[in-house]
């Protein structure tokens, strides 16, 4: 039968089906679409103009036909994507670590995989994020927020790791971490292995006397106290909460199970009564509910929330390229739901670890690190938390420098061809 037809008020008749169909359609003026599009106009541009200018002077004005008079010559800066030297997200690289105190956040390197028990190649990690990152723009059409405009980022490069010495190793990283976060600008740590965690969270711990609550998104629970007798990627959390002022009670650890959780870590966990909250509570409590309980221990009587992101935390067909890879993690979307509900609080530093290019597939792996990371700093811009940890800074570090003046010395490489 035919549905009942009736008339509009141009007595045309319609079919009552199509119309109610047509009025189940949204308003597109209510979309986030179109209000991100809005917002958009709100943005400043300065300093893409600033950047454009700077390209010019470093990089010397182009050939006289090229029509578009903002290209230099030389690639410098963001464009184009394919070219150029890498930093994270073509940021400034601050080859003097001095200047890292004039941004409000600095992406250094950790490439270190002598913590790994099964497959090595995260000492690649913070080469394979950087090198993708050049895809990205700074700007985030949904949230509108364009990094560029909105803070400032550096990248200091890596730290110099020691290949056959893990205890050397940790101790150059929470040197580095530390000079970085005693600056006032926010630590984002590319690893390396996930053993890297302790020593990142130590160089944080020792520049305050404030408490610190840590939030872990992983698949493996990485708490017991060694690993084929030494401290590895399996024990970062075990040692973190050993410290002073990063209590137990605030370890956080999202999206746990599987087959890969070792007993011995189970234990410390239960002994040290942490939290974990698996893969299947997430699914059951939903997004928000997981992120609002997260925070609310992860922050209970402490004044600073640390990050570490575990790129397996995903489900290893979406990252392939990682360590220890376990089926049925996040999916992309809500990894990134969870980290940006998290850093939405306001967090004092990051990691993200165990990206391993030897084992990726069309960079697919580096690139979800990437984005990991950047919708992080747009969730602290986003909800004005950017340098929040700042006022927490109650005992920096104060690092020696080695003795180098140009005037006695020149600049790199600067002997000329056949001088002695």
């Amino acid at each position: 039968m035919l549905p009942p037809l009736h008339k509009t008020r141009s007595h045309h008749p319609v079919d009552r089906g199509a119309q109610d169909r047509r009025a189940h359609h949204p308003d597109l003026s209510k979309l986030m679409g179109w209000k991100a599009a809005r917002k958009e106009e709100e943005i400043p541009g300065e300093e893409w103009e600033k950047e454009k200018a700077w390209a010019l002077r470093m990089g010397l004005t182009a050939a006289d036909s090229i029509e578009d008079r903002s290209i230099p010559t030389f690639a410098r800066g963001e464009l184009p994507h394919y070219a150029g030297i890498n930093t994270f997200l073509k940021a400034p690289y601050t080859e003097d670590v001095t200047e890292v105190g004039n941004y409000d956040a600095t992406v250094l390197g950790a490439p270190f995989d002598g913590g790994t028990t099964y497959r090595p190649g995260t000492r690649f990690g913070p080469q394979g994020v950087r090198k993708i990152s050049a895809l990205y723009t700074p700007y985030n059409y949904e949230i509108g927020v364009d990094l560029r405009e909105q803070m400032s980022l550096c990248d200091a490069g890596d730290i110099f790791t020691i290949p056959g010495n893990i205890e050397k190793t940790f101790d150059q990283i929470s040197r580095a971490v530390s000079h970085v976060f005693s600056s006032g600008s926010m630590p984002i740590i590319i690893g390396g292995d996930h053993s890297i965690g302790f020593p990142c969270v130590r160089g944080i711990a020792e520049c305050t006397s404030k408490k610190i609550g840590i939030v872990h998104f992983d698949r493996h629970a990485d708490i017991q106290e060694k690993d084929l007798d030494e401290r590895m990627h399996t024990t970062p959390w075990f040692h973190s909460t050993n410290l002073p002022n990063v209590p137990a009670k605030n370890l956080v650890q999202v999206g746990i199970g599987g087959w890969q959780v070792p007993r011995e870590a189970v234990k410390v966990a239960r002994e040290r009564e942490t939290n974990i909250i698996t893969m299947g509570d997430m699914e059951k409590m939903g997004i928000d509910k997981t992120a609002e309980m997260a925070l609310e221990m992860a922050w209970d009587g402490v004044d600073m929330v640390y990050m570490s992101f575990d790129i397996d935390s995903i489900d290893c067909g979406f990252v392939p390229g990682t360590g220890w890879p376990e089926p049925g993690g996040f999916l992309p979307r809500e990894a990134l739901a969870l980290a940006s509900k998290v850093a939405a609080e306001g967090i004092c530093g990051m990691e993200l670890v165990e990206v391993s290019p030897p084992y990726d597939q069309s960079e697919i792996t580096a690139l979800m690190g990437t984005r990991v990371i950047v919708d992080v700093l747009g969730a602290l811009v986003s909800n004005g938390k950017m340098g929040a940890h700042k006022r927490h800074i109650d005992k920096p570090v104060s690092l020696p420098m080695g003795e180098y003046s140009e005037a006695t010395h020149g600049k790199r490489w600067t002997t000329r061809a056949g001088s002695k």
